[in-house]
């Protein structure tokens, strides 16, 4: 039997979906995985949720626990709303027994216990019970037993031979130290899945998890972040297996306004993204309402991520606009999902963006996304690196499914030279659309103009704009302009071409 005719190892799950995503399938049947993290990771929480995921699948599971006690395994079982009915939990040592004993001063006395007998106990169980999952917890006890380096690999060594013949799929689960002995048993498992915790600048701990090695299987590098709730443990993939590029449609998205779309040559092409820039109550968001509310006309999807303006200030600002978002998300055709600053990570965000872009049960697409703002992305998490590059992974993601995306950015400053935008993304976005005020006749109005298109052609004037009970009002180009790029516009024409500011408006 050559190569090809072999037969290919079958995956089974973690009991996590996001996790056997990462893996590219699951974790390969009858080998030995080493999870190592130091205390508060989530190594017994990702655990109970391997072996409960078999339980549902009428595997047997077994539960070996030389550190906890049965009952403390029911409690953590408890706390996320599990039973452990179903699985077997093994106790090394009964603790009525040790109390019994003449182990008054140490759970393991070397020289009363040893490391043999201690093996012993645990093959016998696995004979009696014959499981197809396991889980040891923890391989630190044993480490202490074995005094010394050479007794406890040889010790590994044999437990590995020994659950591979019993056809088990094992997880030996250990501190991490980062010593030589951590290394040399990272190299006798066939995975090694580590487990971190870091306390950041600002907001609660965040918590991560990495693929060491996993042989002869593909998966997904880098760190995810993990959030350990009631429920169980969610891991964010930072990316997923995504296939080629497919051919994406090249048709316009209108905003539901002909003159912006006029200004925009025709609309913004599917499957590309749009930098909103301008000063802050420049009206961006409002734009970015009426890009959405003419997508759920059109009986499309349009999904809002709000890092600053809250849900009830959106609803408020759109019914002033007279833009009623709520009949769109009574339609499911509109959803809105606020996120909180500090408590947000970009792993967190990604896998958030992932599942809102999943076609609904009626099968609607989204063509509409939303980002609102750019500087509430960025210091949401002030703690995070290269989260531009993390950004760029985002557009591709949703211009790969003809996803239309707007980010609003807000320039730091309100008029002149003294406007800064906080990172220059704009060689990340196909379109640019620039917002200003501008002064004429003694008042403050605001102009809209596209500097930047890479899927097609556009007006290359200025128009001015407002923003009435009635919507997004745009009107004709406005050639009589000074100053636009010293970031203070004057308009100089005909004051009768300006538009009329009657009745209510809302900036």
């Amino acid at each position: 039997m050559n190569l090809s005719e072999q037969p290919i190892d079958r995956r089974i799950s973690t009991g996590i979906a996001s996790l056997d995503v990462i893996m590219n399938g699951g974790l390969t049947e009858n080998r030995l995985y080493l999870i190592e993290g130091s205390p508060g990771t989530g190594k017994t929480t990702l655990s109970m949720q391997f072996l409960l995921d078999g339980v549902r699948k009428g595997e047997t599971g077994l539960y070996v626990t030389l550190s906890e006690t049965k009952r403390e395994l029911e409690g953590i079982a408890r706390s996320h709303g599990w039973s452990l009915d179903g699985i077997e939990i093994y106790e090394l040592v009964d603790p009525s027994e040790s109390i019994e004993s003449q182990a008054q001063y140490t759970m393991f006395e070397p020289s009363e216990i040893e490391l043999g007998s201690t093996i012993q106990g645990v093959l016998k169980k696995v004979k009696d019970l014959n499981p197809s999952r396991v889980v040891l917890d923890s391989l630190s006890e044993m480490r202490l037993l074995s005094q010394g380096p050479l007794r406890y690999r040889r010790q590994i060594l044999a437990l590995k031979q020994f659950f591979v013949g019993r056809n088990c799929t094992t997880l030996m689960l250990d501190d991490h130290g980062g010593s030589e002995s951590d290394q040399q048993l990272q190299s006798i498992a066939h995975g090694v899945i580590r487990l971190e915790q870091l306390l950041s600048d600002y907001g609660g701990e965040r918590r991560r998890l990495r693929i060491i090695k996993h042989r002869g299987c593909d998966f997904i590098g880098g760190t995810h972040d993990v959030q350990l709730t009631r429920g169980g443990m969610k891991v964010f993939p930072r990316k997923t297996f995504e296939p080629v590029d497919g051919i994406v449609s090249e048709q316009q998205r209108s905003s539901g306004n002909e003159a912006l779309d006029e200004l925009l040559g025709g609309g913004l092409m599917a499957g590309t993204s749009a930098l909103l820039l301008g000063p802050a109550g420049v009206g961006k968001s409002s734009t970015v309402t009426q890009y959405a509310v003419a997508a759920a006309e059109r009986g499309e999807r349009a999904v809002f991520f709000q890092f600053e303006e809250s849900r009830h200030a959106l609803m408020s600002r759109s019914k002033g606009l007279g833009l009623d978002l709520q009949k769109y998300i009574d339609a499911g055709l509109i959803a809105i999902h606020h996120l909180t600053p500090g408590e947000v990570t970009p792993s967190e965000f990604a896998d958030c963006i992932r599942k809102a872009v999943e076609p609904d049960d009626q099968g609607r697409a989204v063509s509409v996304v939303s980002i609102d703002s750019l500087n509430g992305y960025l210091n949401s998490m002030p703690h995070e690196k290269f989260l531009t590059i993390q950004l760029h992974d985002l557009l591709q993601y949703l211009g790969r499914r003809g996803i239309v995306t707007l980010v609003v950015v807000a320039q730091h400053g309100m008029l002149g030279q003294s406007m800064q935008t906080p990172v220059d993304t704009s060689y990340l976005a196909d379109s640019v659309i620039l917002f200003r005020y501008f002064e004429a006749a003694g008042e403050i109005r605001q102009a809209i103009s596209v500097v930047k298109k890479r899927t097609g052609s556009h007006e290359r004037t200025i128009r001015e704009f407002k923003l009435s009970d009635h919507g997004l009002v745009v009107g004709p180009p406005l050639r009589e302009f000074r100053g636009v790029l010293a970031g203070t516009p004057e308009y100089v024409g005909d004051q009768q071409r300006l538009l009329q500011r009657k009745g209510r408006t809302n900036a």
